[in-house]
This record gives C-alpha cells, structure tokens and sequence, in this order.
C-alpha cells in the first residue's frame, strides 16, 4: 500500500488502479507514471529493486512539478542522441515539452537514459534541484 505516501513537494505516491495495474502487466517495461491526479504509480510488474523503485518515484514526481509549477517549464534543445532515444520509445509523439521533461527529470534521477546533458540541461536541472532542495 503506498497511498500518500510524499516523494517531494507534496507529489505523492498511490497505488495504481485496476486499469493501470492492466496497463502496467501488458507493459512490463514501463517502470512507472506520473498520473492525471498528479500522483505517482509504480509499476509492480517490473521487476525492479528498491533503489531502481526510488529512482523512478523521484524521476515522475519531477515531472509533477514541472508540470504544476510555471516557474519549471523545461526550455531547452535536445541533443540529436536525446531526440533518437525518445523517437525510439513511447515518447515519439509526445508534445516537446513532455519530451524535455523527460530529459530533465532522467537527468535528476540520475537515469543515464538521458545520454549527456547540455550546459543548458544542466543549468535546468540544478534550477529543479535548487527548487526541491534536492542536492
């Protein structure tokens, strides 16, 4: 049972329901989502261990706050590698800004998965750390 349980700023982490546990056991890949309520669920069907798990939690509670906070709008270019990877997975379609939170908040994990980050991601990355308290 992870209900209410706070990541960061408020974003908290919920257990994912009947539709999204189905979801998640058709897509064992996807280790986990920020949601429309603006919580947190984790895929259980993923097989990841605990400090996979919390890395995860902290990369979609970012992108919460990116997404509520207007003062944390990712700007910034992609590299061509970071426009590779994301044209290669479920964020092919997704809006720009949802493809730089992405970038941003795998940076913040630590998600190598981000490939190597600009001195402009880098600067929005530390602006979210600065903003969390995150260091």
């Amino acid at each position: 049972m992870a209900e209410n349980i706070e990541i960061i700023k408020g974003v908290n982490i919920r257990d994912p329901y009947d539709s999204e546990l189905s979801y998640f056991k058709k897509n064992p890949t996807v280790s986990g989502m920020a949601t429309e309520d603006n919580k947190v669920i984790l895929n259980p069907y993923s097989g990841l261990n605990n400090i996979q798990k919390r890395a995860v939690a902290m990369n979609e509670a970012i992108r919460v706050l990116m997404k509520n906070e207007s003062s944390l709008k990712p700007n910034f270019a992609l590299t061509e590698e970071q426009k590779y990877f994301l044209d290669s997975n479920t964020y092919k379609d997704a809006t720009q800004e949802d493809r730089q939170a992405t970038i941003a908040a795998r940076i913040f994990s630590g998600d190598s998965s981000a490939g190597e980050a600009t001195k402009e991601q880098i600067d929005f990355v530390e602006k979210l750390k600065k903003f969390t308290g995150v260091e």
